[in-house]
């Protein structure tokens, strides 16, 4: 199994808080069966900023340890990046990177509104052959008000990603019913841990399998899967279409 967003790098953001945390996630990780991890450490220009290559540094030093500990995960670099009207300049001064430096991007938006200009950053995005993914659009509040704003944006060409926890009900009952809304309209293409840590901000993609099959089928999570593989690996992701 492959998780495209997670926060597993240590003392960089509001993730591990050191080697020892990212170690212990990094089992808990592949007790949840993940056998591949992309690193999404936070990118937010004055509280955050972690650029390329200092994910790429990281990326390296975290790899090393558990192939020392004989750890059986494999950690991608990536990024969460934090929508903004300088991301286009940071993606031209090569300060960002798509995950695991494919065509694919994540990207962030404020949790409580969804800006004016995103239309016109995933346009711009888009020139430069970057595909965003949106990240956790079920968090959003005027995204759980008014679900075609994400609907639009996946018309413009992007496609999103809904937590784990969010499906297993770790964010409340309204969240978890939007999400499973958000999976049945074909409105969202990837399910990840964003896992801050082992304790209240874990993997729990395991359990949300199990919820995706009994509500959705086995093909639904199979489908998920494939995707996630095919953002590692910077192939084509699948749309999620129901009858």
């Amino acid at each position: 199994m492959i998780d495209i967003h997670s926060h597993i790098l240590p003392d960089i953001d509001d993730g591990a808080g050191n080697i020892q945390e990212s170690i212990e996630m990094a089992r808990k990780a592949v007790e949840q069966g993940i056998t591949n991890i992309i690193a999404t450490p936070h990118y937010n220009r004055g509280i955050y900023e972690n650029d390329k290559e200092k994910v790429l540094e990281e990326t390296r030093k975290i790899n090393r340890v558990l192939d020392d500990l004989n750890i059986p995960l494999k950690v991608w670099p990536g990024q969460e990046i934090r929508i903004s009207d300088e991301l286009m300049d940071d993606y031209d001064n090569n300060k960002i990177m798509g995950l695991n430096g494919s065509q694919y991007i994540l990207l962030e938006l404020p949790s409580n509104h969804v800006p004016r200009y995103t239309e016109r950053l995933i346009y711009d995005l888009q020139m430069k052959r970057m595909t965003p993914i949106i990240a956790h659009p079920e968090r959003n509040l005027e995204i759980l008000k008014n679900p075609r704003l994400l609907k639009e944006l996946i018309w413009k060409g992007a496609y999103s990603q809904i937590t784990a926890g969010s499906i297993t009900g770790k964010f409340g009952w309204r969240t978890k019913r939007f999400s499973k809304f958000l999976v049945h309209s074909g409105l969202t293409h990837f399910i990840a841990s964003d896992a801050h840590n082992v304790g209240n901000r874990g993997f729990q993609i395991m359990e949300a399998q199990k919820m995706i099959e009994k509500n959705f089928g086995q093909e639904v999570v199979k489908a998920f899967n494939e995707n996630a593989e095919n953002v590692l690996y910077g192939m084509k992701v699948k749309e999620l279409l129901f009858d």
